[in-house]
C-alpha cells in the first residue's frame, strides 16, 4: 500500500514551546480530563445534596492519587528492573510513563483517605460516582497518547491503520491505533455510566455503577491488548501480558461488585 493512502502521524507531541517552557498536547488533554471530571461531580453533588466545598477537596486527593498510582505503576509493573536500579528517574514524570491500572488504584487510595473525615460521602458512595468522570477523562488521556505516539499497536492491514514513524524509528509499517481503539470504548463507558446515573440519580444501588466501570473497561482492555505492541521490559511465560492480568481482578472485583448491589436489601 503507498504511504499517501495511509494515515502517517508524526504530530510533535509539543503543544507550544516558549523558550525553557514547553505545553504538551498530552498534559493539556489531562488537565481537560480533571476539568471536565470536576464540573460533571458538581452537577453530581449538588443533585444529590453535598457540600460544594468538598469538590476542590475530593479534586486534589484524586489528581494526587492518578499521579502517584500511575507513575508507580508504570515503573514496577512495566519496567521494575530499570527503575529499581534508577530509583531517582521514579520522579521524572514529565519524561512519560503512566500505567491506568496503577492509577486505579491511586485513585481507589485517595478516595479511601478523603472519605474517612466526609459524613454522607462514603467510600463506595465516591467511588460509584466518580467512575463517571473517570471514563471520560480516560478516554480524553489515550487521545494524548496518540499525540505522544505511544501505546501503538501491532502491525494491520486494516483501511484505518496508522504509520507511526516517531514511536518505531522511523519504519512505515502499518500498524492498529490501538489507543483509539481504547478512546473510543472509554467514550462509550462514560456515555453508558452517565444515562444509568441519570435514570437511578441517588437511588442508584451501592457498588452498581463501579462494578459496570470495572467489567466494562478492563474487558475492553483486556481484548484491546491483543492488538498492542508489548509495553512490559519482560516477557511472561504465558500468552497473556501484564496489562490482561491485571485487567482480570478487576473485572472479578466489578462482577462481585454488581452482583452484590442487585441481591442486596
Amino acid at each position: 500500500m503507498s504511504i499517501l493512502s495511509t494515515i502517517y502521524w508524526n504530530c510533535s507531541p509539543d503543544l507550544i514551546n516558549l523558550g525553557p517552557i514547553t505545553i504538551r498536547w498530552y498534559g493539556m488533554i489531562f488537565a481537560l480530563g480533571f476539568f471536565l471530571g470536576y464540573l460533571i461531580m458538581r452537577r453530581i453533588f449538588l443533585r444529590e445534596n453535598k457540600p460544594e466545598n468538598d469538590l476542590g477537596t475530593l479534586l486534589l486527593y484524586i489528581m494526587g492519587g492518578t499521579l502517584i498510582g500511575a507513575r508507580l505503576g508504570h515503573c514496577f509493573f512495566y519496567e521494575p528492573a530499570y527503575y529499581l536500579s534508577r530509583p531517582g528517574e521514579i520522579i521524572q514524570i514529565w519524561q512519560g510513563g503512566l500505567a491506568s491500572h496503577g492509577g486505579a488504584i491511586g485513585i481507589m487510595i485517595a478516595i479511601y483517605l478523603y472519605s474517612r473525615r466526609r459524613p454522607g460521602q462514603s467510600f463506595l458512595w465516591i467511588l460509584d460516582r466518580i467512575v463517571i468522570p473517570v471514563a471520560l477523562a480516560g478516554a480524553l488521556i489515550r487521545v494524548g497518547n496518540l499525540f505522544n505516539s505511544e501505546i501503538i499497536g501491532t502491525p494491520s492491514g486494516l483501511p484505518w491503520a496508522f504509520v507511526f514513524p516517531r514511536a518505531t524509528g522511523g519504519d512505515l509499517l502499518l500498524r492498529h491505533p490501538a489507543m483509539l481503539y481504547e478512546a473510543a470504548a472509554y467514550f462509550l463507558i462514560f456515555i453508558f455510566l452517565l444515562l444509568v446515573y441519570k435514570n437511578q440519580g441517588e437511588r442508584v444501588p451501592p457498588g452498581e455503577l463501579l462494578g459496570l466501570f470495572l467489567i466494562t473497561v478492563f474487558t475492553s482492555r483486556f481484548f484491546i491488548e491483543f492488538v498492542k505492541m508489548r509495553q512490559a521490559a519482560y516477557q511472561l511465560p504465558i500468552p497473556l501480558n501484564i496489562g490482561q492480568l491485571l485487567s482480570i481482578p478487576a473485572i472479578i472485583a466489578g462482577v462481585i461488585l454488581l452482583i452484590r448491589s442487585r441481591t442486596r436489601t
